[in-house]
């Protein structure tokens, strides 16, 4: 029955539409009404579900660490890396897990010969057993990088972050210091650092990389720094009062560590293969000391007679940096939202 108060238009047409109690079905003849009855359908089923990238209206916005934990969760360049720097790690822990023997255990009668059983790699010319050097030689390696990064970042950030935060002459000085740095060639600078150092520990060693490795970190965390201060969130506090150790804590340092990051786990890579170069030139980590730098330098006269010396060290060598550049590239694609 006509509803009075609702005119009716030509055809029985109802010009004002349902009500809200009324239901709505399709004619089921394909005309305009089935057409906005389905696009009302789709959107209705997006507001309820939301996009797919897990940022409808009743969900919280990802931020850009968890926006890119959520890219690296599913990126396999991350995931294989990652697993390969794990393994390095756990070996360079506790490598008696792989390596039941003692790297420093050697017999000559053994000289240079190859694969046995127990001993898959063969022995180097002093007769010690390859493989568990090479197991052994991840300590070393990883020890350095490891902690080589560390000190540059915590020093380049620091300095290149208060240089760019507050500018002035204190800038101009770091830029300074940090170009004559950039001007020392570091083989040559470690050929003539350490070769009066007489300490078989791994601590020269680290010294002088942070030593050269700070001023790249540096003028990264600088520039980065002095983008992010510019922002409309970095003026607003300063506006309402602000202090500058409030800025930098809360605002300017969160968003700025992104590249230093970036930067640092590309560089862990750059500074194992550094140590191995030292330690291959006779400047580096010295023997009792077990390295895979040690371990090429002495096989590599041996190249001809016993390749084996060369190849698994080596190998494993190439197969860590690589792992590092890895992660280092995995990590900057996520961090980067222009690489997406």
């Amino acid at each position: 029955m006509p509803d009075p108060e609702r005119p009716e238009g030509p055809g029985g047409y109802d010009p004002v539409g349902p009500r809200p109690h009324e239901a709505v079905s399709p004619t089921g003849q394909g005309g305009p009404m089935d057409l906005a009855l389905e696009e009302a359908e789709s959107v209705e089923g997006i507001e309820k579900d939301g996009p797919p990238g897990g940022t409808g209206p009743g969900e919280k916005p990802r931020s850009l660490w968890s926006d890119a934990w959520h890219q690296l969760r599913r990126n396999p360049v991350f995931i294989i890396s990652s697993l390969m720097i794990l393994f390095l790690v756990i070996i360079s822990i506790w490598p008696q897990l792989i390596a039941s023997g003692d790297p420093l255990q050697c017999d000559l009668s053994k000289s240079q010969q190859g694969s046995s059983p127990g001993h898959p790699f063969g022995y180097d010319t002093q007769g010690c057993d390859v493989y568990t050097r090479t197991v052994y030689g991840a300590r070393a390696s990883i020890t350095v990088g490891v902690c080589a990064t560390l000190g540059a970042a915590f020093l380049g950030s620091l300095l290149g972050g208060l240089a760019g935060f507050f500018g002035g002459w204190g800038d101009a000085l770091l830029s300074r210091v940090a170009d004559i740095f950039f001007g020392i060639p570091v083989v040559l600078g470690g050929l003539v650092f350490l070769s009066v150092v007489t300490s078989t520990t791994v601590w020269p060693v680290v010294g002088f990389i942070v030593l050269l490795g700070w001023p790249q970190i540096a003028r990264i965390g600088r520039g980065s720094v002095i983008t992010a201060k510019q922002n409309d969130y970095v003026q607003a506090a300063r506006a309402l009062g602000a202090g500058n150790g409030r800025m930098m804590l809360r605002h300017v340092a969160p968003n700025a560590i992104a590249p230093v990051i970036v930067v640092a786990t590309i560089a862990l890579g750059t500074y194992i293969a550094l140590e191995a170069t030292l330690s291959f030139l006779g400047v580096g980590l010295r023997p009792p000391t077990v390295s895979w730098g040690i371990d090429i330098s002495n096989a590599a006269s041996q190249i001809r007679n016993a390749p084996h010396m060369l190849l698994w060290p080596a190998g494993a060598l190439s197969l860590t940096v690589l792992a590092f550049i890895m992660l280092g590239d995995a990590v900057r694609d996520a961090l980067d939202p222009k690489l997406r």
